[in-house]
């Protein structure tokens, strides 16, 4: 490989400008992620805060409808794999891996996130960034009657839903930590 033929160096070998300002931008960014991790309801109500500036311009705008469908849809997919397990009990025979319980006297196994929340609410944000970032581009201002994309995106939901409360039902498993049997440590 020659001087200058990897991504981000100039003909000199030395970092260019240009790669130095981003990988500078980077690490700010990610040390500002790696800080807020702890304070999920700071995060999460940043986001509302966010999704409710957003909607208001939609409002405003009387616009991009197809931009928030899809925001919407985008938000449902993470949502789901926010509720589904990392290994899907449907998958696995019962001799292989390892499974949810299913009895009382099995063996805990925690319940571990196909998309965990720190990783659900970054893309959850990037998501309505990107959507705001959208609107000033009267290129994804598609003309569309906006009732028919709320009743499908509402059915959408249900029947979404639907199948994945019944998926819980069936294997047993609860997403949630609230209401869960915890065990007081003898002493």
């Amino acid at each position: 490989m020659s001087e200058g033929d990897s991504v981000g160096e100039s003909i000199h070998g030395k970092p260019s400008v240009v790669a130095a300002f981003f990988t500078g931008v980077g690490t700010v960014y990610q040390t500002w992620l790696d800080k807020s991790t702890p304070f999920y309801a700071v995060r999460w109500a940043l986001t509302l805060l966010l999704t409710a500036i957003y909607m208001i311009r939609v409002y405003i705008l009387q616009g991009w409808y197809i931009v928030t469908y899809a925001l919407g849809i985008y938000h449902l997919n993470l949502f789901i794999a926010f509720l589904s397990p990392k290994v899907d009990p449907s998958l696995l025979d019962e001799d292989e891996g390892p499974s949810l319980p299913t009895k009382q006297n099995e063996e805990f196994r925690p319940f571990i996130r196909r998309l965990p929340e720190f990783k659900f609410w970054h893309s959850a944000t990037k998501g309505i960034v990107i959507a705001m970032i959208c609107t000033f581009f009267d290129a994804f201002n598609v003309p569309v009657f906006w009732p028919i994309l709320v009743m499908y995106f509402i059915m959408l939901f249900c029947i979404t839903m639907k199948r994945q409360i019944k998926h819980m039902i069936k294997y047993r498993y609860l997403p949630f930590t609230h209401g869960k049997r915890t065990y007081k440590e003898e002493t």
